[in-house]
């Protein structure tokens, strides 16, 4: 008889606990993206979430073996995932918090037309691209903790609100009714101030200067531009093949999917072929 994804996939994590490292690579090829992509969202810039990641899979290969199946795997590493990052307090946005009144009153009251040119000759259609990405996602910041859980985790990931509930401890309806509100509060402060998504007055070409020179973007160093796009049908696929249990579409419909930095794969493959993560699952097989 043929095994299910479930059933391949729990053989899997049985395999990788034993000590089976390609197993294992499989298992963290399977989520990283996932995770690097749900970091980004929850902390707002490249850097927190490349850090972020590192931290989240880490600790993933070091507690498999509590992994009993009862959710499907992807369940559980978001689980993982999110309360690491709920109390991940070493990222930029944890020291300057931001709230919607302060986001609003400084694209109302910012003078931008006093800031001088700074895009050292990078073309200003480049860096509006770049706002605009970091934009969505440091208007994120602008929700407490839990809001932008609730949000990223309906909006982007399209998680059952059944499974969401479960993740975040609560029921599916409370979960439903705060994603609702918290869906209407991110509409109708796009629709006052912006002017990509909404018939706000803000542009990012506009905004292009003052945000270089406030450090919202770095003409040299340029994360979204550089970084790998996914394509949606690439994470849907990586997604099949890692679930059957729940569908949690990775239909990310707010902002782009990005493949985790060469950085952070490097890193993590350097913890795989170590002799610390030997000793780590030799005491668990113990």
């Amino acid at each position: 008889m043929n095994k299910t994804k479930n059933e391949e996939l729990q053989a899997l994590v049985s395999e990788a606990t034993a000590g089976d490292k390609k197993a294992l690579e499989t298992l963290v090829t399977g989520v990283q993206d996932i995770v690097f992509n749900l970091s980004l969202r929850m902390l707002g810039t490249f850097a927190d979430a490349e850090d972020a990641t590192q931290d989240i899979l880490l600790k993933m290969i070091t507690h498999l073996s509590s992994f009993r199946g009862d959710s499907s795997f992807t369940t559980w590493v978001f689980s993982i995932a999110l309360n690491h990052l709920k109390n991940y307090r070493k990222h930029m946005f944890a020291h300057y918090p931001l709230s919607f009144e302060y986001y609003g009153d400084d694209i109302e009251n910012g003078k931008i037309q006093d800031v001088p040119d700074l895009t050292q000759n990078v073309e200003k259609d480049i860096l509006a691209e770049e706002l605009k990405m970091s934009c969505t996602n440091v208007m994120l910041q602008c929700l407490d903790t839990e809001s932008r859980c609730i949000f990223i985790l309906g909006t982007m990931f399209k998680v059952d609100s059944r499974i969401a509930g479960d993740i975040l401890g609560m029921t599916p309806e409370a979960y439903r009714q705060r994603l609702s509100r918290i869906r209407k509060k991110m509409a109708d402060f796009l629709g006052q101030y912006c002017g990509e998504y909404g018939s706000g007055r803000c542009k990012c070409k506009d905004r292009v200067n003052y945000a270089i020179q406030s450090h919202r973007i770095n003409p040299l160093h340029l994360d979204y531009t550089a970084a790998t796009e996914i394509p949606i049908q690439t994470v849907l696929d990586m997604k099949k093949a890692m679930e059957e249990i729940d569908d949690l579409s990775q239909d990310f419909s707010f902002c782009k999917p990005y493949q985790s930095p060469q950085r952070t794969k490097h890193l993590i493959q350097e913890f795989l072929d170590s002799t610390q993560l030997s000793i780590i699952q030799n005491s668990q097989r113990r």
